[in-house]
């Protein structure tokens, strides 16, 4: 896969790339430090507490912003050099944006003791965390438009910066909030971490006021809101849908098996999320914009061959690296009270390899905007999830369960994504790869 190979020596490592690597390694770095904060000083039933909530803020942030993000970005992009168009898109997307972002505030802190009830069983005393979420959601909102305004016009050298700067701002409060205040202090860090990075946002965009006389109230596009419709909608399914399952799975471990076991769930599934940021950004990088400019049937079969054996033998190999070194993982970042979570390995792991294996073909969904394909697969794999989740934490009654329903789940995905596909990948040359 000589292509990929030259792709990035020559354009994204020159453009996004760097963004994307320091982006992923700060985040990785920092991750990990506020993971063995959390295991020093609170513990799994702490971790478990911290999981729900972090799940409900990802849910909840991209309610807000309605999913616009890369939608954002995508139109930011093409209209840079058409002043008119410009003004119309991000007006769009920063006055219903907003006002978006407004009413979810408003909801979360008028009703946030409900929300404690539910994505804490058995705490009650955390609705205040909720409010100062709900208080500080309308910066991250400012905070993910800015992104988009200076990704769409390719400032690519101030968003590593924003980002690094960010993240360390983010990991040292953390860091100091859980050190003085341990359980509430790590739940407010969790709240407020996104909204922070404003802060630097803040400094990097004061002196860039060009753009802000396009953003008029009359200038609100309904037609260019319509256009936003799709990006919107596959945005919140996946960003919205897959992190309250997660917190539904979580809150069922807490329920029928303990506190301690859900922690142990979530320690897992955060060692997982850090190892798949760096193959899920090379995907992103490389495989979505190739597959959005390729039609043909026999070039999409050949990206996708040539991934699976240029990319899939590295990450196989850092797979069973990590099953044998994961006493070593487990102890450095978090602790020897977490010993038991070297027994969700296996599983874990070959979920995850089956995972990378259905995304770099399900990649093609967004490229081509196959939306209802995106939609009812998304839609089957969720509801797979959960209900194997029950179904193998019941058979086995204990959190295991969990991490075999994960490996399930995806290679039943895998087969549906097969079927999509299976003439493209197996069949005959000629054709479009979406037919």
């Amino acid at each position: 896969m000589r292509k990929l190979i030259d792709y990035i020596n020559t354009n994204v490592l020159i453009k996004v790339t760097s963004l994307q690597a320091a982006s992923v390694l700060t985040r990785i770095i920092a991750g990990i430090l506020t993971s063995k904060a959390i295991a020093v000083f609170i513990g799994p039933t702490g971790l478990a507490l911290i999981g729900n909530l972090r799940n409900f803020v990802s849910s909840f942030q991209t309610i807000a912003i309605l999913g616009f993000y890369n939608g954002a970005v995508k139109y930011i992009s093409d209209f840079k050099d058409d002043v008119v168009e410009l003004s119309k898109a991000i007006s769009t997307i920063y006055y219903v944006g907003f006002t978006s972002t407004i009413l979810v505030s408003f909801f979360c802190y008028f009703n946030a003791q409900l929300i404690n009830d539910i994505i804490f069983p058995d705490y009650n005393n955390y609705a205040f965390v909720i409010k100062i979420f709900a208080m500080v959601l309308p910066f991250y909102a400012l905070n993910m438009f800015a992104f988009s305004i200076m990704n769409g016009f390719s400032k690519y050298k101030i968003l590593i910066i924003i980002n690094i700067i960010g993240q360390i701002l983010s990991v040292s409060i953390a860091l100091l909030l859980i050190y003085q205040n341990k359980i509430n202090g790590a739940l407010i860090s969790v709240v407020i971490a996104e909204s922070l990075i404003f802060l630097i946002t803040l400094v990097g965009i004061i002196n860039r006021r060009s753009l802000t006389p396009l953003i008029k109230v009359r200038n609100i596009s309904f037609s260019f809101a319509k256009k936003m419709g799709n990006y919107s909608l596959m945005a919140l399914f996946s960003a919205v849908i897959m992190p309250l399952v997660a917190l539904a799975i979580r809150s069922y471990i807490i329920e029928n098996v303990g506190y301690k076991d859900a922690g142990f769930w979530e320690a897992m599934t955060r060692i997982s999320k850090y190892y798949l940021m760096l193959v899920s950004s090379l995907m992103a990088l490389y495989i979505l914009p190739r597959f959005s400019e390729i039609d043909d049937i026999k070039e999409f079969r050949k990206e996708v061959f040539g991934f699976y054996k240029t990319v899939i033998p590295i990450l196989l190999t850092g797979l069973v690296a990590m099953y044998l070194l994961k006493p070593y993982i487990v102890t450095i970042i978090f602790s020897d009270d977490f010993k038991p979570v070297e027994d969700l390995f296996l599983w874990q792991l070959l979920g995850d390899f089956v995972k990378v294996l259905s995304m770099v073909i399900a990649y093609q969904f967004l490229a081509k905007k196959m939306f209802w394909h995106y939609i009812l697969t998304e839609a089957f794999l969720v509801i797979i999830l959960y209900t194997t989740s029950v179904y193998f934490i019941d058979l086995y009654d204990n959190v295991q369960g969990a991490v075999i329903a994960h490996f399930v789940s995806y290679i039943m995905y895998y087969g549906i994504i097969l079927l999509i596909f299976g003439s493209s990948l197996f069949g005959i040359d000629s054709g479009r790869v979406d037919e």
